[in-house]
């Protein structure tokens, strides 16, 4: 009987659902930020070198009219 009380104890308990609960949405929500990163991943870095090589490109500083 003892046994079956604890069963009956341990199906009613729902103290771990919302535990459960947020790891599952974390999960989601690290999933996605993943998904978005590797699929913009690659035209950043292509915007990164496009402006490194403008920037490396420009001259800086004073010249003088000598």
């Amino acid at each position: 009987m003892k046994i079956a009380q604890l069963f009956k104890a341990f199906s009613s308990d729902e103290t771990g659902a919302v535990t459960v609960d947020w790891v599952v949405l974390t999960a989601a929500i690290v999933g996605l930020g993943m998904v978005v990163v590797t699929s913009v991943g690659g035209g950043i870095e292509t915007m990164g070198t496009n402006i490194s090589d403008n920037l490396g490109g420009q001259s800086i500083g004073y010249t003088s009219g000598n």
